[in-house]
């Protein structure tokens, strides 16, 4: 049973905005969510999307304009800040520049939360040392923040916000400032926060693939609102607005970028087709039906219809352990042939035409443009 630890209702956050443009800004706009006990949550958007505000209202360091936020059971939204005290204490934050001490110790930096908090001494060098192992980072503990990695950085980051035993813990772009193998090893440690103390993880970034490697459910937020919610994998294998597939395109392995659509339409003549791959029926959580899986019988279409094909690009991953991808032939035949082959492939396929060379589809166009059918009459 789902035990919601973070709610928002009908939440909407405004600014006021000065200068010769003086009005409001709606930053916020009518957001209702819910956020299940022990989730790795995932909130995406581009830059302006409201997901920073968001979560800053989450630990009251923005107040909602209407709305209700209920955190850990209680409502939020207009309690004193001496009330908040007790439950930001249960809220740790990590952050995309780390927010490290320069003139503080690795070991201090961890305890500084501990110092604010009134710890012993001893328990708090005890629950220090306890973090440098959990963290990796023992041997590092004299250590100053100009002396560390960026890694190690974002490692000292997570266990100072673990510190005071939060049940919490917000991300706010915590490895954009990251290289992708060590995104992968700090992801793998949130993922060990999440698993061994069950800390809920909200997750704030502008990438795809963090989402794709670590969240269980995620929302989509374009100009304020969540465009688009549900299990991670149901939002991969079969995105229904525009934003979020833009937001697939970046991330699903085998999709072709537009730089190598364009090399393929110079290199082959015939109708360059991506074909998702998608090896389970998923839920679509807005109208509650089925989405079948895709890519499934192309091989019994194209001797069907008689068409020749070449296997170009393409690639599989795993997401929340179901196969999810992308595999991009050309396809060639008689023109009408070839149409009758896609629009029979289109009926249980998602299927994104880039065209001919002759005759090419904008890539944007062709990305944004399929869209998932719903099986008739099933029930989610």
């Amino acid at each position: 049973m789902s035990d919601p630890i973070i709610t928002f209702d009908h939440v909407v956050k405004e600014f006021k905005v000065r200068g010769r443009n003086a009005g409001v800004a709606r930053a916020v706009d009518d957001v209702s969510l819910t956020i299940n006990r022990g989730d790795i949550f995932g909130i995406i958007g581009y830059s302006g999307a409201g997901k920073s505000t968001l979560v800053r209202l989450i630990n009251a360091l923005e107040r909602p304009t209407s709305g209700t936020v209920t955190v850990l059971g209680t409502d939020i939204t207009g309690m004193s800040e001496s009330k908040l005290r007790p439950i930001r204490q249960k809220i740790g934050m990590i952050f995309q520049q780390f927010n490290l001490f320069s003139t503080k110790t690795v070991a201090q930096n961890i305890a500084y939360p501990l110092q604010l908090d009134h710890w012993r001494k001893d328990y708090q060098d005890r629950r220090v040392a306890e973090l440098l192992e959990f963290v990796g980072l023992s041997e590092h503990a004299d250590k100053y923040p100009s002396q560390l990695s960026g890694g190690q950085k974002q490692r000292v980051g997570i266990a100072r916000a673990l510190a005071t035993n939060p049940e919490i813990l917000l991300a706010d772009e915590a490895t954009s400032a990251l290289d992708p193998e060590t995104t992968t090893e700090v992801l793998a440690l949130l993922k060990r926060v999440n698993a061994e103390f069950g800390i809920t993880i909200v997750l704030i970034t502008h990438q795809m693939n963090v989402v794709q490697q670590i969240a269980d459910r995620v929302a989509v937020m374009s100009s304020g609102r969540v465009v688009e919610s549900g299990d991670v994998y149901d939002v991969f294998a079969a995105p229904q607005q525009p934003v979020t597939k833009r937001f697939i395109a970046t991330a699903l392995s085998g999709l072709p970028e537009e730089s190598r659509v364009e090399r393929l339409h110079a290199e082959w003549s015939g109708r360059i087709v991506t074909v998702l791959i998608r090896q389970k029926d998923v839920s679509d959580e807005g109208s509650g039906r089925t989405i079948a899986a895709s890519g499934q019988n192309i091989s019994g279409l194209i001797a069907k219809h008689g068409i020749e094909s070449s296997l170009l690009y393409g690639g599989i991953d795993t997401v929340r352990g179901s196969a999810i991808g992308a595999i991009t032939y050309e396809f060639k035949g008689g023109e009408r042939e070839v149409g009758d082959f896609l629009a029979e492939l289109a009926l249980n396929s998602d299927v994104i035409d880039f065209g001919t060379a002759a005759r090419p589809v904008a890539y944007a166009d062709a990305v944004a443009g399929y869209a998932p059918e719903s099986s008739e009459g099933a029930q989610a």
